[in-house]
């Protein structure tokens, strides 16, 4: 038995989707711990794509149980939505596939509404949000007035809250933002008819894990975004609502954290960000047109261009101290195939100073300056690699590196798109080669 969380490392899009969608081979169950639909994880099997924002990437294998935990907000619209997709497919999702924590907040309407208008009025100050109500419904978890899956099975308790909860927000739009108000009973009758579709999907997720362990079973937690998007550890406020650190898989799903056995840190072979925020490392000249093009860098949920520059090991390190990372997962190394030189951001200089780690202050970090170490590049097409050593002697070096300064081991290595382009050098679930 072992239990292995899947982390970002730098602002999500990292492309934990197909790290987590190859270790499930590993897994009985995989499970989503935080976050909401403003993720969307891409997977590509048998050259077909597939794009996931609530359910997890396993849910592919057929013998695999998915699981949502407690700390995802769910909007129950998109999840319907998701699970038609997948059944359209030709994919089985039914109760004994898929399971809904009870105690998962949902999102509302009024909470997407809040969002946008909230957004708007910032105007060149906004944040970057998605508008998906992500933020409004956390909110309403932590004033402990919001509305849980568990809520969907009792219609009274369902009625009385949207009630109290469309009378305060509908206050705030109209006098706030002049937003036109929203309607109860349009809201009340849909809710209504979702929850005769989703109750069967609920369960106790935190009571369903422990016995799983105790069973034997290999779990696998999946978290959404990046380190540096947490609402906590990460560029405030440029950052998501909730904790996409490892922590948060004991917290989100219910389980002790003595439980957890392996943390699997993703890292794309450069860095990018979506939304505002400060980027050290970003490049804006044609070789961040490069990576931008060459990666086609766009949002799997917003579709937004992503900013690109340098890998940056600085945001990395920091990662791997705050999460307690036992392994890396390079993922879209292929991409810098074809450049002559690679630099690495091993530090920041400010003001004649050089920072080995992130400074809170956001003044300071958007002063900041990369501190380089170039390398050479490859020409070699890399996509066929399936072992450490196939890999061009520049490649080697290149991964060899982000090694010695991030002070973890890489143990996959991703070399394009597909399911079968990727090294395992080492199985998080056995800690052995495969």
């Amino acid at each position: 038995m072992a239990n292995v969380v899947v982390v970002g490392t730098q602002w999500g899009d990292e492309g934990k989707g197909k790290v987590v969608d190859l270790l499930t081979a590993n897994a009985n169950r995989v499970v989503r711990f935080q976050g909401g639909n403003n993720a969307g994880h891409t997977i590509v099997v048998n050259g077909e794509r597939s794009i996931f924002h609530l359910i997890p990437s396993g849910i592919l294998y057929p013998d695999t149980r998915c699981l949502i935990g407690n700390g995802v907000v769910v909007d129950p619209e998109v999840l319907l939505e998701e699970i038609k997709e997948l059944l359209d497919k030709g994919i089985t999702i039914s109760p004994k596939r898929l399971g809904l924590s009870e105690r998962a907040h949902i999102i509302m309407p009024y909470h997407k509404a809040v969002d946008m208008a909230r957004e708007r009025a910032k105007g060149k100050s906004k944040i970057g949000t998605t508008g998906r109500g992500i933020g409004p419904c956390y909110e309403d978890k932590v004033a402990r007035v919001g509305i849980r899956a568990i809520d969907l099975t009792e219609p009274d308790v369902l009625k009385e809250k949207i009630k109290a909860n469309l009378s305060e927000k509908n206050f705030y739009l109209t006098n706030l933002f002049k937003c036109e108000p929203l309607e109860y009973q349009p809201i009340l009758d849909r809710y209504l008819s979702i929850s005769h579709e989703l109750s069967p999907f609920i369960v106790d997720v935190s009571t369903e894990l422990d016995e799983a362990m105790k069973g034997g079973e290999n779990i696998l937690f999946e978290g959404a975004q990046g380190t540096h998007l947490d609402i906590d550890h990460g560029t405030y406020p440029f950052v998501t609502s909730s904790n996409p650190v490892a922590a948060n898989a004991c917290i989100g799903t219910g389980i002790g954290p003595k439980k957890l056995d392996s943390i699997v840190g993703i890292v794309k072979a450069y860095t990018t960000r979506v939304g505002a925020g400060p980027f050290v490392s970003e490049l804006v000249d044609e070789t961040g047109n490069f990576l931008q093009e060459r990666g086609q860098e766009f949002g799997a949920t917003t579709g937004r261009r992503r900013r690109c520059g340098w890998l940056d090991l600085v945001v990395v390190r920091y990662s791997a101290r705050i999460n307690g990372l036992t392994h890396l997962a390079i993922t879209k190394l292929d991409v810098l195939t074809g450049l002559e030189r690679i630099n690495l951001c091993v530090a920041y200089e400010y003001q004649g100073k050089r920072l080995e780690t992130i400074p809170a202050k956001l003044s300071t970090l958007d002063n900041c300056s990369p501190v380089y170490e170039e390398m050479h590049g490859w020409q070699e097409d890399i996509s066929g690699s399936r072992t450490f050593e196939e890999l061009p002697k520049n490649t080697r070096a290149y991964i060899r590196r982000i090694e010695e300064i991030v002070g973890v081991q890489v143990s996959i290595i991703s070399v394009g798109s597909g399911r079968q382009e990727t090294i395992v050098c080492i199985n998080p679930f056995n800690n052995n080669p495969p």
